[in-house]
């Protein structure tokens, strides 16, 4: 059957450069085409356009010919990629994932620079980020489309092949070890891709938590987030920062041809034994994009209540809560305050073959071997509320929620945990007693919160005094008259602070540990909860029942000799009596 289809100017374009070289009849086009006889002028055209592909797809057109007539139309060398051997150390110039999807294929090596053909050499954008990405000059061939593709997967898929950067940042093991080795021959004209490695490893030797790369008006700013602390970190040149920035979108499978909105990726690293998560988040600034990968150790998840932090009652309040067979548990505390850590760990504690769980988060920040993670998208409708009335039809015994932001995810987490789950969940409330008025302020019954809440969980993190460097101390008079320390509390104190090593870098601070608040729902405060009380009026109940604040919990481990005064003080400061 005739199909007619109306041809746009970049399509004609391509029309009459096929007709010029003779590889086109207006016999066979007007079989398949109808062809708009206005003249347009000879404007750029994609060549690996739709109206091309079917040209291709229907015998019209010969994709190599057309290759040729392209190639000899913008004065470009022409290269034939079936057969073609093609080094490793040439195939590692460039990912897999960016040549699989700008169908560009690197094939050797000139004086002027990596050699890499491409189907449309009419892309300025893409040629103009070749050379970023591979960190050195590139001169453009023109290949079929179909030859590119071949070759990919004939090259790129081979079991020798396991060099590609993109690869080894993801999945090597020994990158680590690696990148130790002294940098020699054609490895050490990869500058870019060694700077990007140099960041991440400098990360995970320090034990950051977030990379932050920085574009600022006249340099290029890389800091580490170390024990809650951003440090400045050497940095490249600022000639450097848009090589850099496309690596590590390309790394993490986002556009680089996109700068003009956020975009977030991820990319996965195996180094020394440990799986590490790198969350990637690009937002568009006046002076070029930010980047920021936050690390995610899947080591951290398998810490146990005592390496977080709780030690004696608490502990003990702990493993009986999360042990419970229904009700819900919630976890609050402001941004990076540890409650997925803790969340996780929780999770780790119960993950028994006798017991179904079930998550549903946004996004799914650690996988969980035995756990089944639903994560949400809500573009195509999977909300978390949507999730969690699917979830409960999956008969789970435990449910976590990763946030409660709305009463819709509210009211089936407090449904889920009043009809036999166990549900764990997070809120941002300054302390625990905040974590009920925040729910009956979103519109929960609070006879529906009385029911269900079995403890709420406040937490913050504080610095934990290095060990190599530990010192006794005896803090100043003000310093232990910030806290409120009684005369009893300071003569039987172990203090102690960091004098500074190479171990933590000088700060005096390696690692972190929380510090809890458990407010328990007892008969007294189910009452008050059902009767609508405040947050003051709960409090202040609790505390009488011997609920341990932020603060005097924090005092505790400064006594301890396990943190400081400074740190307890700087993250319990709106903390009230």
């Amino acid at each position: 059957m005739r199909r007619l289809l109306r041809v746009n100017p970049a399509d004609d374009y391509l029309i009459r450069l096929a007709l010029k070289h003779g590889l086109l009849q207006h016999e066979k086009l007007s079989d398949f085409f109808h062809v708009d006889a206005r003249t347009t002028e000879a404007i750029p055209a994609v060549v690996t356009s739709g109206l091309a592909r079917q040209l291709v797809a229907q015998g019209v057109l010969n994709g190599p010919a057309l290759a040729r007539a392209v190639a000899a139309e913008f004065e470009l060398p022409f290269v034939e990629l079936s057969g073609k051997s093609v080094p490793n150390e040439v195939l590692a110039s460039l990912p897999r994932n960016f040549v699989t999807k700008y169908q560009v294929f690197p094939f050797g090596w000139t004086d002027a620079g990596l050699q890499v053909a491409v189907a449309d050499p009419l892309d300025l954008e893409l040629m103009d980020s070749l050379a970023h990405v591979a960190g050195r000059p590139v001169t453009t061939w023109v290949a079929a489309e179909l030859d590119i593709r071949e070759a990919i997967a004939r090259c790129y898929d081979q079991p020798a092949h396991l060099i590609d950067p993109g690869a080894a940042v993801e999945t090597n093991p020994g990158w680590e070890e690696a990148m130790r080795e002294p940098v020699e021959g054609k490895e050490a004209d990869a500058p870019i891709i060694k700077m990007v490695h140099d960041i991440i490893l400098g990360a995970v030797h320090q034990r950051a938590s977030d990379i932050h790369l920085e574009p600022l008006e006249r340099r290029f700013r890389i800091r580490y987030r170390i024990d809650g602390v951003l440090a400045e970190a050497s940095a490249p040149a600022k000639r450097h920062q848009l090589a850099i920035i496309s690596r590590l979108k390309i790394m993490a499978n986002i556009s680089i041809a996109e700068k003009r909105v956020p975009q977030d990726g991820r990319v996965q690293i195996a180094l020394a034994g440990r799986t590490l998560d790198f969350r990637v988040s690009s937002l568009p600034t006046i002076h070029g994009e930010s980047i920021v990968m936050r690390i995610l150790d899947q080591s951290q998840l398998k810490l146990g209540l005592p390496e977080l932090g709780f030690d004696g009652e608490d502990r003990v309040q702990m493993e009986n809560l999360i042990a419970s067979p229904d009700g819900m548990v919630l976890v609050t505390g402001p941004t990076g305050s540890g409650k997925t850590t803790t969340l996780y760990s929780c999770l780790h504690h119960l993950n028994q073959t006798d017991r179904k769980i079930i998550t549903v988060e946004d996004p799914v920040e650690y996988q969980l071997t035995g756990v089944n993670q639903v994560p949400v998208r809500a573009e195509i409708g999977m909300t978390v509320a949507t999730a969690l009335r699917a979830m409960l039809r999956q008969a789970p015994n435990i449910v976590m929620v990763g946030e409660i932001r709305d009463r819709e995810t509210a009211d089936m987490a407090i449904n889920a945990a009043l009809t036999g789950h166990f549900v764990l969940s997070t809120l941002h409330t300054n302390d625990a007693a905040g974590a009920i008025a925040r729910l009956t302020d979103i519109g929960v019954k609070p006879f529906l919160v009385a029911a269900a809440l079995r403890a709420s969980l406040a937490q913050r993190l504080v610095r934990r005094i290095c060990p190599h460097c530990k010192r006794a101390h005896q803090p100043a008079p003000r310093e232990i008259a910030a806290l409120g320390l009684s005369a009893a509390q300071v003569s039987g104190a172990q203090f102690a602070h960091g004098a500074g090593c190479s171990a933590c870098h000088g700060t005096g601070y390696r690692g972190r540990l929380g510090i809890f608040e458990i407010f328990l729902v007892n008969d007294h405060l189910r009452d008050l909860v059902y009767g609508n009380a405040s947050a003051a009026q709960l409090r202040q109940r609790a505390r009488t029942d011997g609920m341990r604040t932020l603060r005097e919990d924090g005092i505790r481990k400064v006594l301890a000799g396990h943190t400081t005064i400074a740190e307890v003080a700087s993250v319990t400061i709106g903390d009230i009596d």
